[in-house]
Formats: structure tokens, sequence, C-alpha cells
């Protein structure tokens, strides 16, 4: 599986951003795919995912200011981020979760980052 994000950038407090990821190779193994974000120093924390069913989950910040969607027709899962903070400043990432159900292991994909600045 590969991803490739897009759509990062540099926007005031208050505005919005959509981030985009395409996913290709082997998508049908894919069970959910998601954004993760990480700054200088910290872990890459989850912000948003959703599973093949397209259930949903947030982190408790971004709830209500983001929303995570997917075209199942162009492979892609998008990010809206809404009503931005300069605390939403990080790199953010793609992510991909293959589940093996038999051995009981999950496999993580990424893509490459893309930054997203908040200015104040």
């Amino acid at each position: 599986v590969q991803l490739q994000a897009s759509g990062g950038g540099l926007v005031q407090a208050g505005g919005s951003l959509r981030l985009s990821c395409v996913a290709s190779g082997s998508i049908s193994e894919i069970d959910a795919m998601g954004w993760y974000r990480q700054t200088p120093g910290k872990r890459r924390d989850l912000v948003a995912q959703i599973t093949n069913g397209g259930a949903t989950t947030y982190e408790d910040s971004v709830k209500g200011r983001f929303a995570i969607s997917r075209n199942n027709a162009k492979n892609t899962v998008y990010l809206q981020m809404n009503s931005l903070k300069p605390e939403d400043t990080a790199v953010y990432y793609c992510n991909a979760v293959r589940l093996d159900l038999v051995r009981i292991i999950r496999h993580d994909y990424w893509g490459q980052g893309t930054q997203v600045t908040v200015s104040s």
C-alpha cells in the first residue's frame, strides 16, 4: 500500500484546510484509513480515522472542527479542518491499517508528512 498526502500549508487561526490522501497498491486489504499528527519531540498521535464501514473516530480536541471522509471510487481519504488553532500546527501523516486476524497483527502504512501551520 502506498499513500500520497497533500493539502497542508499555512493558514491563520480560524481558517480551514483540507488534506487529501490517495491510496494505491493493495487497497482491498485496507481496513481503515486515518490521519495522525506529530510535533517535534512528541509522539505521533491519532487525529481521525475512518473504517471501511464508515465508522469514524476523532481525537477529543478536534471533535466538532475536523471531519474525515472517504471517496472509495477515488481511493482517497480527506480531512477537512475548520476553525484551526495554533495548537493544530504539526506534520500530518496519512495512515492505512491492515489487520491480519489470523496472526493478530496490525500492519500500518504511512504517507509522507504534510506540514500544517496555523498562525495566531
